[in-house]
Parts: C-alpha cells; structure tokens; sequence
C-alpha cells in the first residue's frame, strides 16, 4: 500500500512522518523545510509513506505544488493523509476541499490537538467527519498521540459518502463532464478532480477539454458573469467557512506567549538588534569562548594519539614511507578537521534551536523590507539560513521561490554564507591570529556575507535579474519550546555526516596532497619539499593569490583551491603541507616558526577567509547548482561570477589591512579609496538609469518586461 502524507507548509507533516516511520527527516518550526518527498515504511507494517513538499492547493505555482501532485496523480497512492493544522482549519481545509475531489481514500489528521484548549478551540470530530464525507483523527505528531488511530484507519477500506461543495447548477454540470470524460475513457482517474479544472479552464487538463464541454461551461459562465476560476475559490471557502461554524467553537483567549514576544522580536526599533546580537551570540559561543577551548582538548587528543600510532608503526618495523603516510598524511589531514567537531555542535545546535523554536520565520519576516529593495523577498532567507549548515541542501532550498530570476540570483549567492564546511577555516585562522576576539571576528564574517549578498543582490537585479518578484507572503508559526529528542537527532546526524566526510573524501585528499608532496616528478622520495610535485604545481600558479597575501605562497595557493573538492580540505591540506615543514612533526602545528604558512600576518590571514568564504563553493554545492540553474553556460558564469567577486573582496581586504598593521593608511589614502568607490556608484548608477530611460523609450517595453 503506498500512502501519501499531504498538507500546508509548516503544518507538522515531517514530524508525522518520523513519528509513522521511526526516521530522522529534517524538520523545523518555519514553511519551507521539505523541498523533495521523502519515503518510509509506516512502522509495523509494510505500508510505503511519502512525505510531499508543504503546498496550499493542487493547482502548482510553485515547484514543491508541483512535486506534489506530480506524485499524486503519477504514482496513484491508495491512501491520502491530509494534515490539517488544527488550530487554523478555515485555511487548511482549501487544500482538503481538492483533495476530496480525487478518485482516493482520504483521511484528514487534525495535528496540534494538544494546544486546541490552550487557543480556546473546541472541534466536533464526528460532525466534521459528516461534513466533509471523510475519516477524521485528531492527533499531536509532537506528543505521538492518536498515531495508533490513525494508523488503524488507513488499514481500512470504508470511505464515507462526501458531501457536495458547489451550487446545484455547477454540481450538476461536473457530474455532465465526468460522464463525458467516462465515456472516452473508461478508466480514466480523478473525474470529478478533472471535471472541476475543465471548468476553471486550466491549461494543464487542455488534452481532456472538448468543444462541448466549452460550450456547456460557457453558458454556465454567462449567468455568473465572473471568471470561473474565481467562482469555484468563492465557493469553496462558502462551504468551508459553513463548516467551520458548524464544528468549531470559538472561546476568547488572551494574548498568548507567542503574541507577547512578537511584540519583543517583531518591535520595529529593536528587532534588528536582537537579531545581531542572536547571531554574534551563536559565532561567539561557537568559535569564541567555548569553541576554542573544545578545538584545544581534541588537538591535544590528535597529537597523543598521531605520536602512539607512529611509535607503534615503528615498533612493528614499517617503513620510512608507511610511517610518513600514516601519520603526516592520513592523521594529519583528517584529525586537523576531526579537531573542529566540538565547534560544529555547538553552531549545528544553536541553529536548531533558532529553527524549532520559529524565530527563522521572524528573522524572514524581518529582513523582507530590505531584500524587497534589492530584488529578493524574505522567502529567499529561507536558503540562506538552509545554507549555515550546508550549502547544498540552502541551493536545493531555493525551489520554494516561485519567480525565476529571484530563484537563480539566490542560487548565485547562497554559497556565500558561511556554511559548516567553512567553519573549520574561519575557526583555525580567527583562533590564531585574532586569539582574544576570534568570536568577534567570526561573527564579522557572517555579517560581511550578508552585506555583500545585499549589495550584490542589488546590483545583480539592475544589471541581469530585471524580472524579480517582490511579494512575500508567509504564515508565522507559533513559538514552541525546543524538542530535545529532535534536535539531538538533528545534531547528530549532522555531525556524523561531516565525519563520514572526514572519513572518506578528506582522507583521499589527505593521502593524494601527502603523495605530491613526498615525491618529486622523477618519482623520487624524501626529496626536499620546494622540489616536489605539489610546490612545483602551486608556484606555477600561486602569483594569482599575490594581491591576497602579499608574497607568493605554493601552500596556501594550492590548500585554496583543495577547497573545491570540500571546504574542510583547505584546512586538511595546509595540515599536511605543514607537517612536511622543517622542524614541525606535527600536522596541527600549521602556522609555527620555518613553516611554509609561517609568513601569513592578521591581515593576509583575514584575506584569506574571505577568498575561501565567497569563492566558488566545494563539487557538491557546484552539482546542486548546476540542477537548479540547468544550464552548464549559466553555471560557468555564476562560479567564475563568486570567484572573481571573491579575489576582489580579498585583495581589497588586505591591501587595506596590511596597511592599517603597518601604520602606512593615511587619511589621503582612506579618501582616495572613497572617491574611487563613489565614481564606480555613479557610473553604475549612470547605466542602470540610461537603461531605464531606453526601456521606456522603446516600444517592446511591456512585451520585454
């Protein structure tokens, strides 16, 4: 039996879905958190559940609408379970009203019973079963309450007889097309479903339209003399709203919490500090104080551990070559990353916490004013919040963005927030150079990404994206405390995720960085490592990084643009160069005295995470978004577009900040560099408008727009 779970965003759906099958989906307290179906076995039986991105109607105007009844009329579940927010049914029950009109067993799960006395609501459970002519359970997916219910109602085969939602005239004229549509196929699915979007004349079903059925719905449309897409709507929510009074009690409440910190968190004077302060709270506790002593514990268990594992490789009496791949190449590649786990706890779970808890729905809300300005809306934040704990999942995000141009420019600029994988970069190069404000420093780049996101945004809509959409339109859930039980999961899956990656992709790079490094091009080891292959290769290239660091480093070169295959990698990779370093035996000791990274300053150090933050992000978020984009020719210009914006940002950064370290900025210098950024503002400026004044001018213009 296949069963498919279907409801509004943010309506508890994925929380159900774990609940039935014992998973760990990603779940969170805001819209937008499925963006694909995900599939289960219903625990206890052989039953298969599919959880269907959140959507409001099955007419899809959106990617995950599309997904959705993709499924339902491809894959023909036998059982439909709507989840129904309960304590906003008058909104969900549009969505049910379609759903009643499929050729499948419906059940509708009332969620969040548990807080209906809390919102003063009483529902009659049986009456409204009468009403819509369908199974009602209600449930708690949070609290696993009336799961065994509703599980025992998809095992059985009773339908109830549904009642009928439009006029008499418009009842009668789908019962005429389903029999039309009967009779030139006998077998055909969804009857009444089709017979509703011929009516509405949806271009989707125009293979099932005929002239009669034209002429039928034409005389029809002259009494009511409105657009029937419109009539249909109006009297769905007729009978919806007749619904709700007959089943629905209504007792007045006082504010609840959720109003009380919205007066707090939605204050249009301090809502934007609180959400500042959040943030550098989330960096500061992350890679700041608790961070950094954590790094510190397990660098200590690393180096005792690299040391036990080289003596015993000797005692055994294995080779010079084994011993260096083992312990300067396997162990110091992987265990420089493994040391930064304790730092990704913490950031995985203050994420969570912000996300359960619905301040993600209020930082959206909040920050909508402003990227209305510069061509996006509060529902491109979705993908960048997505994007903090990997980028690949925030780009696949970006499919909740109906608008195309909207949805490309937030695939362009999601890899530019700090993600986990770069979190190990920004850790290990704060945590040296800027030892007593690494939180402070941390926190800097994160609101760096956003302020060059709002500007390139900006640009990017005047000169490439001119057909971006600015209506956002979303449902604030309410406040809820965090469930430990899931946010443990979602940590931990996390976590495991980035050491499976530790385990596999940074160890081949690990061991392929080592085997570079240990030979030269004639095959010959222990040589010197200025002569081997990997410094042949990096100072072939390395002046490119020149302007960013201040002299040509082959190590820092080549652990940059290690960082394509995963972030965490530049890191590894400056690990293992190091090791190789005369005097260091260990791979952790990477910016010590005769090392090859021991020329970096504050400045080239602070360069140096800019590169890696906004540069082209590792294959994997690549991949993901050459399928959104579906196009290598618009790939090629995004990655050549953030590598460019991120050479620039850096060489800028520490021409500035080797300046400032060595007291040579003058005040005629900090003047210039603002009357060369004032002329590039007035000539781009000067272009967009010239622009403009030629889109009015041309006859086209509406066409074109």
């Amino acid at each position: 039996m296949k069963v498919a779970l279907v409801g509004n965003q943010n309506s508890g759906k994925t929380t159900l879905f774990n609940c039935l099958t014992g998973m760990n989906a990603k779940i969170g307290n805001w819209p937008g958190v499925t963006i694909e179906r995900k599939t289960g076995t219903i625990k206890g039986t052989n039953y298969e559940i599919v959880d269907l991105p959140g959507i409001y109607s099955l007419s899809p105007y959106s990617t995950e609408e599309e997904i959705a009844r993709e499924y339902i009329f491809k894959e023909k579940p036998d059982v439909i379970i709507n989840i129904v927010d309960a304590t906003a049914i008058e909104r969900s029950l549009y969505l049910t009203t379609q759903l009643l009109e499929l050729d499948t067993k419906v059940i509708v799960a009332l969620n969040m019973a548990d807080i209906l006395e809390k919102k003063g609501i009483k529902i009659d459970e049986k009456n409204l079963e009468e009403e819509l002519g369908t199974k009602v359970c209600k449930i708690s997916a949070l609290r696993e309450t009336g799961i065994n219910k509703l599980i025992s109602e998809i095992k059985k085969g009773d339908k109830l007889k549904r009642k009928p939602i439009y006029d008499v005239e418009i009842e009668y004229l789908i019962s005429t097309i389903q029999g039309i549509l009967h009779s030139s196929d006998s077998k055909i699915r969804h009857s009444r479903f089709l017979s509703v979007k011929l009516i509405e004349e949806d271009e989707r079903f125009d293979k099932y339209q005929t002239q009669e059925i034209k002429h039928m719905t034409g005389l029809l449309a002259k009494k009511y003399d409105t657009d029937f897409e419109e009539i249909i709507a109006t009297q769905r929510y007729n009978f919806i709203e007749k619904v709700r009074e007959k089943t629905v009690i209504y007792k007045p409440v006082k504010d609840d919490l959720s109003d009380k910190l919205d007066k707090i968190f939605l204050n249009k004077w301090i809502a934007f500090p609180i959400f500042v302060v959040i943030m550098f709270l989330v960096y500061y506790l992350s890679v700041g104080i608790i961070g950094s002593n954590t790094v510190d514990m397990v660098s200590n268990i690393m180096d005792s551990f690299s040391e036990w594992v080289g003596n015993t490789l000797q005692s055994i009496g294995t080779s010079e070559v084994i011993n260096s791949l083992v312990v300067d190449g396997i162990i110091a590649g992987v265990g420089a990353v493994l040391g930064f786990v304790p730092q990704l706890i913490i950031l995985f779970l203050c994420i969570a916490l912000l996300e359960t808890t619905g301040y993600m729905s209020r930082i959206a809300l909040l920050l909508d004013r402003v990227f209305r300005k510069i061509g996006l809306s509060g529902k491109s934040l979705i993908p960048f919040i997505v994007g903090s704990g990997c980028s690949v999942p925030g780009i696949m995000g970006t499919r909740i963005i109906e608008n195309l141009d909207e949805r490309e420019m937030t695939t362009m600029l999601t890899p530019f927030i700090p993600c986990s994988a770069k979190l190990p970069i920004i850790a290990l190069f704060s945590g040296y150079f800027f030892k007593e404000n690494s939180g402070l420093v941390s926190a800097s780049l994160y609101f760096f990404a956003i302020a060059i996101i709002i500007i390139s945004a900006y640009i990017l809509s005047k000169l490439v994206f001119k057909n971006t959409s600015n209506t956002y339109i979303s449902e604030l859930p309410e406040y809820k405390l965090p469930n430990i039980k899931y946010i443990a999961k979602e940590v931990w899956d996390k976590v495991i995720a980035f050491i499976k990656r530790a385990g596999s992709v940074i160890l081949i790079c690990s061991i392929v960085i080592w085997f570079l490094l240990s030979f030269s091009f004639n095959f010959e080891y222990g040589v010197d490592i200025q002569d081997s292959m990997l410094a042949s290769i990096g100072k072939s290239i390395s002046w490119v990084f020149y302007p960013i660091l201040g002299e040509n480093n082959w190590g820092a070169t080549v652990s940059a643009i290690q960082g394509l295959v995963a972030k965490e990698q530049v890191v590894s990779s400056m690990a293992v160069i190091s090791g190789f370093s005369e005097e260091v035996g260990e791979g952790s000791q990477i910016f010590g005295n005769n090392t090859i990274f021991s020329s970096f300053t504050a400045a080239s150090a602070y360069a140096f995470m800019i590169f890696n933050l906004f540069s082209a992000p590792c294959f994997g978020a690549i991949g993901a978004m050459k399928r959104e984009l579906g196009s290598n020719k618009k790939l090629l210009k995004v990655v050549c577009f953030q590598t460019f914006l991120a050479w620039c940002l850096a060489t800028v950064t520490y021409q500035i900040g080797s300046r400032i370290e060595n007291g040579t900025l003058h005040l005629a210098d900090i003047l210039v560099i603002i009357a060369i950024l004032l002329i590039i503002y007035l000539i781009v400026k000067n272009s967009i408008n010239k622009k403009k004044d030629k889109c009015i001018n041309c006859p086209y213009s509406d066409s074109c727009k």
